[in-house]
């Protein structure tokens, strides 16, 4: 039995794949949670087209096993999955119509001309330009460093980049023809001042480019010199100050990039609301340390921004804290500020789970820098499905729909319990579950000398460490019922 998850995270995702565009694409389309793509473009291969494919594979260990994917890919007749009259992802975005929700973050995948050109050719529908502001950026060498666990791709990333490199007037002049040659995409300038005086000179010079927007970074967490980035973000006075400023100034959208390196979201984002934001961005990178033991013993280490699939469930938190709490609701601040939701944002379910907060748009940088700007291929198409699936036509209807859903801890039920059930077809015998229960649970799985797991039911409480450690999915979940009595 193939494990599909598995199979595919060893593909290398190569660049021209010499295994050939369907199958290469196929691939793709299961890593980034897009099934039903896969299915249709394997089943439109013949049995010598998988064994060539697997064949021409580029491989450290052995061949991705596609003829066994498309075997267990394979949709089945009652399975729905249209493929036409996919509905439109169209939304309002500060008072900006969006082809889709989808953006560049500000960030080292979009700091030229080319680089965006790319990026708005291949469907993305706007670009929060790299950082543009009036200093002189030297940057260090490697500024770089992963996270990675078990042999996967790395989840957790360290960046110690700054700010454009560029002349400013240099990346003005990009943004203006990016605007010229894009006009319906959403050219957005992202600038950081040392002075009133800068912030607004910066703001104006992006509204003369034709800028749709202006956003202010008051985030990054590893400028060089103090008073600047998130040391901006961590004052909602300072962030009262810029704001304001700027927004008397130009007459664009005026959106503050906020730091994730606060207590709460609650005091700066009503600094942005009274300053008459048109939106926030969030967030930016969270400030950390990596210990690289790769490198050279001496070589110094720094503070610096950490993003990837590690940081999402802090970054759903503070959107959370932005749209769904009472005090800024009670202000208004949701009916008046659109939120750009930002941090671990990979496949179309990721940013699903941001517009379900509240955002309205989302905006990508570390999954590209892994895999390309192609990924918008399977956040597009999967976001679509997915509406089509449910019956939505228009992308808004899902905006915020799962706040009712976020409470407190002393709202959860406690009176009782889902327990775990075991597909014995899947199950392979390896005792993770029994292992983790057992070191880390309730020791309420047996293992017998066949190799089966079994739960205890007196023992077992519902936690359902066991379903998260089976490497096959052989564990999933019963039906809820009352806690049986002690």
């Amino acid at each position: 039995m193939i494990n599909i998850n598995e199979e595919v995270s060893r593909c290398l995702l190569c660049a021209d794949a010499p295994c050939g565009q369907k199958a290469a694409r196929a691939i793709r389309a299961l890593r980034f949670d897009n099934r039903w793509i896969a299915a249709e473009l394997l089943d439109q291969l013949a049995e010598q087209d998988l064994q060539e494919a697997e064949k021409a594979c580029i491989h450290y260990d052995r061949p991705i096993r596609i003829a066994e994917l498309k075997k267990a890919v394979k949709l089945q007749p009652e399975d729905n999955c249209p493929q036409t009259n996919l509905p439109s992802l169209e939304i309002n975005f500060c008072d900006m119509v969006c082809e889709n929700p989808f953006f560049l973050a500000s960030s080292a995948i979009c700091t030229n001309y080319e680089m965006v050109a790319r990026a708005l050719d291949a469907g993305w529908a706007g670009v929060f330009y790299k950082t543009i502001c009036k200093q002189e950026i030297h940057e260090v060498s490697p500024r770089f460093d992963a996270v990675r666990k078990e042999g996967t791709p790395f989840i957790g990333f360290r960046n110690m980049e700054q700010l454009s490199e560029n002349p400013y007037t240099m990346d003005f002049d990009i943004l203006h023809r990016l605007k010229q040659n894009y006009p319906s995409k959403r050219i957005i300038a992202s600038i950081m001042g040392q002075t009133e005086e800068e912030w607004i000179e910066l703001a104006k010079m992006a509204e003369s480019a034709g800028c749709d927007a202006v956003e202010l970074n008051f985030s990054c967490p590893q400028m060089r010199l103090t008073g600047l980035g998130s040391d901006i973000g961590q004052n909602p006075e300072l962030i009262l100050f810029y704001t304001s400023y700027v927004k008397e100034a130009v007459n664009i959208p005026v959106i503050p990039k906020m730091t994730p390196n606060v207590m709460s979201m609650t005091s700066p984002a009503l600094a942005c609301f009274y300053a008459g934001a048109h939106g926030i961005s969030a967030i930016n990178t969270i400030k950390s340390i990596t210990m690289s033991h790769d490198a050279e013993v001496s070589e110094k280490k720094t503070i610096s921004g950490y993003s990837g699939k590690a940081v999402k469930p802090i970054a759903l938190r503070m959107i959370y804290e932005m749209t769904g709490n009472p005090i800024l609701q009670r202000a208004g601040v949701e009916k008046h500020m659109d939120i750009s939701g930002i941090g671990g944002i990979e496949t179309w379910r990721d940013a699903l789970e941001f517009i379900q907060l509240g955002c309205r748009n989302v905006q990508v940088c570390t999954a590209v820098m892994q895999y390309g700007y192609r990924i918008i291929d399977d956040l597009i198409l999967g976001l679509k499905h997915y509406m089509q699936e449910r019956g939505i036509v228009e992308l808004k209807k899902l905006v915020g729909e799962q706040l009712p859903n976020i409470v407190l801890p002393s709202h959860l039920d406690r009176d009782t319990m889902v327990f775990p059930k075991i597909d014995r077809d899947k199950c392979i015998g390896c005792g993770r579950c029994y292992i983790s229960c057992s070191d880390g649970g309730h020791q309420a799985i047996e293992f017998n000398e066949e190799r089966k797991p079994h739960i205890i039911g007196t023992k077992c409480v519902g936690c359902h460490l066991c379903r998260l450690v089976c490497p096959t999915g052989a564990i999933s979940q019963a039906k809820r019922m009352p806690k049986p009595h002690k």
